[in-house]
């Protein structure tokens, strides 16, 4: 038996100073990740753009920067230019610390944590990156870092490998201006992802730029083939942003009520307008930086919100008699509200700043909204009654909704009798081992539950077309027998305030609907139902998309299954290329050696005349093409401006353009127009040098000699044009191949089913993720809503984009 006493004694030896290990300069960050960014994956990944981002905004908040550009590299690394400052460069003086005295202060800024000029209010009156380990920590987690300092005529650079100097401080040329440019890479030893997501950045440039009338922020994605480029700038700030939220939808009052005061040291302001619909659109922001999460500046201008009118209700008698009791649920119904304050000193919870704390602040907020909205619905009598009845009838249909929920969850007690024929559950009862197929058709449904693993699989065969939940309140889209069947399966509530996260049955939600338009459209009804009513399933990532093959093929006696047009074509192309030979003018390409060359060339010409069609659809025909190849200027894109179309060469006239388009849009001018941007010339003149390299002549009209000859068992096949080569080649691919397109899943039996679609180790799962939330709310209200208008000019500005279209 071992000595008690003893063995404690030697584990009290074995712990002694030797064993503290105090982590010094960055080396925390590294070892700790995620307490400085939150995570490290895809959040904590763009929470290091923020940092770079929030540092410049900060110089623009102190009237130092007008512009701001986000590049996205083709090396995976991210730049940040501003016009502001610089950081400063001169060495550090009287810090009594040996380690840091002498050095540059931009050294410091990068190296030291809780360095910076944040600290005294100096500097910045307000600012976002209030603890001082923005950039540093940035600059911890990177594989690279280079820092570009324009200040005093001079350019000083220094680079940093994993936040250690690799060497002092340089003066590299002359400047113009001032300004800052922080390029990085993340390192790949701390992140699980590197690739930076184009639509979550561009999210947040476009709220810092309605948040700081004037500025403009830039952001360019160079690693695509179709290179992306957004720009923001609006001088309306939160009253242009609100309007930003309602456009497409049918607003109650033309303007917006918009709010602007300072008190006590704090400056707010907010606007907000009601339109007709029923979701609510609330954006909240503390010195520029998006607080998810609200905390006290929502909370007290939602109690404002609700005492206003509650009390104009009571005062003009509108409910005239009835027994209702108007909340804040009902107020916010149809509400799109933007609010930001700035404070000196916020207190946020964790560094990620997705909720304020500071107490003071709902007070201050609940006095300055509620005296200013009292004063608005007094004034304008005529916009605070359409708010109103609006309101009233929000609180009728809320408690019907009550009713109808407690309708659904009383069935799901009962357990009714079409409950148990709807869903086939599984024996597993932990929710993260679980998964739940929503299958389009009783036919599929049925082939899903012999298919399936019935350990951990469940399936719940839906009827039709549910709802669409865009144009009806909760009261009737609970009346939907699918929709109730859908919220007692997942088991989770429904709504904003009842649904719970925590109650959730399944963490996989797949969605696994036909391969054609009725099962696009089935997939948009859910999306948009889960979107409004379960969004919290989104958020957590439980959400997946099936993705059921679109092609059978078939060759002699073997069998496989494809999912895209792109990989079926890329199999057929490798397949032509080992048994079709190609004679360019004196050379000879050989299959049996030189399969891989003959590939490579159908697929460039198949790209290449892609791309030209690209071009034609956006009206730019190939004479034209090589009119522009000729002179060596390529336009970037062309805008179609109330029926006048013109071609633009330079950023500087782009901007031109889309200045004058908003200036006509703000004059209430006549503003029809479409931008298209014409990324493909620069793929196509790479493609041109590939084949021009090979020895193809790029000919789009017919010679007397061919500019190709294929050669396989059949014989000689002459080519005289780059289309007719791209066509050939098209339609031999599919010699020996039966290739049958699937289009319901009911085509397949169940043991295709689970080998294509359902079974984890060979299946291809999509997850649905909420890149840009006023984006995909938009999106959603504009494509699923009641105004036919908005959806038109959506699908006319759109429709070059289409990749998979069924007809």
């Amino acid at each position: 038996m071992v000595d008690d006493a003893a063995q404690l004694r030697a584990v009290e030896d074995k712990y002694d100073a030797s064993k503290i290990k105090v982590l010094e300069g960055l080396d925390a960050v590294r070892k700790r990740p995620a307490m400085y960014i939150g995570s490290t994956g895809a959040p904590g990944l763009h929470h290091l753009v923020y940092e770079v981002v929030d540092n410049s905004v900060d110089e623009a908040l102190a009237g130092a920067c007008r512009n701001i550009e986000v590049i996205l590299h083709d090396d995976g690394s991210c730049s940040v230019t501003d016009d502001g400052r610089g950081i400063p460069v001169d060495p550090m003086k009287g810090t009594k610390d040996p380690k840091i005295e002498g050095k540059s202060a931009l050294e410091v800024v990068l190296t030291v944590l809780h360095a910076g000029g944040k600290f005294d209010r100096k500097a910045y009156q307000v600012s976002g990156g209030l603890h001082g380990v923005g950039v540093s920590v940035v600059n911890a987690l990177s594989e690279w870092l280079t820092v570009e300092s324009r200040r005093g005529g001079k350019v000083h650079v220094q680079r940093f490998e994993r936040g250690v100097p690799q060497g002092p401080l340089k003066v590299t040329g002359t400047a113009d201006g001032t300004g800052t440019k922080v390029r990085f890479l993340p390192d790949a030893e701390i992140f699980s992802t590197t690739k930076f997501s184009f639509d979550v950045l561009a999210n947040r440039m476009r709220e810092i730029a309605f948040l700081n009338p004037g500025l403009r922020i830039s952001i360019i994605d160079e690693r695509e083939t179709e290179d992306k480029e957004k720009t923001f700038k609006y001088d309306g700030g939160l009253v242009e942003f609100v309007r930003f939220l309602n456009e497409g939808r049918q607003v109650l009052h033309p303007e917006p009520v918009y709010i602007s005061k300072k008190q006590d040291g704090i400056s707010l302001d907010a606007a907000l307008q009601y339109n007709d619909e029923y979701d609510e659109r609330i954006y909240t922001f503390v010195n520029t930086i998006h607080t998810t999460e609200g905390g006290t500046h929502l909370s007290g201008f939602r109690s404002a919100l609700t005492r206003v009118i509650n009390d104009y209700i009571k005062k003009q008698d509108l409910l005239k008699g009835k027994t209702l009791n108007v909340t804040g649920e009902d107020v916010r119904e149809g509400l799109s509200l933007v609010i930001s304050i700035k404070i000196p000193n916020p207190q946020f919870e964790g560094q990620t700043k997705t909720k304020l704390g500071n107490s003071e602040v709902e007070g201050l907020v609940r006095s300055i909204a509620g005296d200013a909205l009292a004063t608005f619905f007094e004034e304008n009598p005529q916009v605070a009654g359409r708010i109103c009845q609006k309101i009233i009838a929000a609180s009728e249909a809320r408690d019907a909704a009550r009713k109808a929920r407690e309708l659904v969850r009383k069935k799901s007690l009962l357990e009714t009798a079409t409950l148990p024929g709807k869903l086939a559950d599984c024996s597993e009862s932990d929710p993260e081992k679980c998964e739940l197929f929503i299958v389009e058709g009783e036919s599929a449904g049925g082939s899903a539950k012999q298919g399936r693993d019935r350990a951990f699989q469940a399936i719940l065969p839906l009827k039709g077309k549910i709802i669409n939940v865009e144009k009806a309140r909760l009261t009737k889209v609970l009346s939907n027998d699918e929709i109730r069947t859908l919220v007692t399966a997942i088991g989770a509530g429904v709504g904003k305030e009842e649904f719970d996260p925590a109650k959730v049955r399944y963490h996989k939600i797949i969605i696994m609907t036909d391969a054609d338009v009725d099962g696009a459209h089935i997939r948009t009804l859910l999306l948009t139902f889960l979107y409004r009513q379960m969004l919290p399933l989104i958020e957590h990532g439980y959400v997946y998309i099936a993705c059921p093959p679109l092609y059978k093929v078939k060759r002699e006696k073997k069998e496989f299954y494809v999912d895209t047009e792109q990989r079926l074509q890329e199999m057929l192309l490798k397949e032509e290329a080992k048994r079709t030979g190609v004679i360019l003018g004196a050379r000879k390409l050989d299959p049996a050696t030189e399969s891989a060359a003959i590939n490579d060339l159908f697929k460039a010409v198949l790209s290449y005349t892609g791309l030209l069609t690209r071009l034609k659809n956006k009206d730019v025909s190939w004479e034209q093409y090589e009119e522009f190849r000729t002179q060596d200027r390529f336009p970037l894109s062309v805008v179609t401006y109330n029926k006048s179309r013109q071609f633009i060469f330079s950023e500087k006239e782009r901007q031109e353009h889309k200045e004058r388009i908003l200036a006509d849009k703000g004059a209430g001018a006549e503003t029809m127009y479409y931008f298209k941007e014409l990324w493909e010339f620069e793929p196509l003149n790479k493609l041109a040098a590939r084949l021009n390299k090979a020895g193809l002549e790029l000919r789009m009209t017919p010679g007397d000699v061919p500019i190709a000859t294929l050669v396989d068992d059949e014989g000689e096949h002459p080519v005289k044009t780059v289309p007719d080569f791209a066509a050939l080649v098209t339609e031999r691919a599919k010699h020996g191949f039966e290739i049958q397109r699937y289009k319901g899943l009911g085509e397949m039996n169940p043991e295709q089913l689970w080998e294509t679609t359902m079974d984890p180790r060979t299946r291809r799962l999509l997850r649905v993720q909420l890149e840009d939330a006023i984006e995909a709310d938009r999106v959603f209200s504009t494509l699923m809503g009641e105004h036919v208008e908005p959806r038109r000019a959506f699908i006319e500005a759109h429709a070059l984009e289409v990749r998979n279209l069924d007809v």
